[in-house]
């Protein structure tokens, strides 16, 4: 079965640099790699353990990669999308990262954990669940009607132009790991976004998915992170391997460690063990 590489950008730690979203984008392109991934959380509390505070705008970081590089894809890891207080402008942004980048976007979105985020940023954390429902909705009204109208329980507008529209139908896939992340997979989005599955575990989840929504061109992609200092490439092409007969059809390979040349040497080990050059 054939499956797709992804990276992700260094948007955080000591490898996040001015220049280093160009470069780490441009050496995958080079690679072979088929996307370039970022995450996302917009504010970080001081007493919150993960992720580290220095931390780039995803989307901003994508617009830097995008203008780096000609094809490669772009995707986010995922938004937290009910923390965007206005999903219409949101949904703008996305629409124009996608025309620009001459339509190379795939967004991941999902709802979150963090009370605290969501308090710093005046967003309802409570009923974050549903007003995702509604969001995905919201984007594709705004990305395909022109005018948009869109009235539902917690957000509406009337006849609204959105333009320019994407330069593809931008797949949206939900991540999350509780069933109602799970149905909303199925129901609403073009795909299920997992995180750090064994190959067992993603058979079994496949399964589960396929059996709801047996649509061929809906998409099982998962988030995986590795430590390329361990020297273990021949494990990391079997893991891949296992994970694509399970049914992995877009993987994540996160193999972050520590300053800009450290991120560079991870995507070249990746690359070479999993042949994609």
């Amino acid at each position: 079965m054939t499956i797709k590489i992804g990276t992700h950008l260094p948007q955080f730690g000591r490898a996040a640099v001015a220049g280093a979203v160009q470069r780490v984008a441009k050496q995958a392109e080079d690679l072979g790699f088929d996307g370039v991934w970022v995450s996302d959380h917009l504010v970080i509390p001081k007493d919150q353990a993960y992720p580290a505070a220095f931390l780039c705008d995803p989307l901003q970081t994508l617009a830097f990669a995008a203008a780096a590089t000609e094809r490669i894809g772009l995707g986010t890891s995922v938004l937290v999308g009910p923390q965007y207080t206005s999903p219409l402008a949101l949904a703008n942004t996305l629409a124009t990262l996608d025309f620009l980048s001459g339509g190379r976007l795939t967004v991941g979105i999902g709802i979150g954990w963090s009370e605290k985020e969501y308090e710093a940023l005046h967003a309802p954390f409570a009923d974050r669940g549903a007003r995702l429902d509604e969001i995905i909705d919201l984007f594709h009204t705004a990305w395909t009607d022109d005018p948009a109208t869109h009235t539902g329980k917690y957000y509406g507008f009337t006849d609204i132009r959105i333009l320019p529209k994407p330069a593809h139908p931008i797949p949206i896939w939900v991540g999350g790991g509780s069933d109602a992340a799970l149905h909303r997979a199925i129901t609403k989005g073009d795909g299920y976004h997992a995180m750090d599955k064994s190959p067992e575990e993603v058979r079994e989840l496949v399964k589960r998915l396929r059996d709801q929504n047996p649509d061929p061109n809906w998409t099982m992609a998962m988030r995986m992170t590795w430590d390329f200092t361990k020297g273990e490439e021949a494990e990391l092409a079997k893991k891949v391997d296992a994970l694509a007969e399970a049914g992995v059809q877009s993987l994540l390979i996160a193999a972050v460690k520590g300053d800009l040349d450290a991120w560079l040497h991870g995507q070249e080990a990746v690359a070479k063990a999993l042949h994609l050059s």
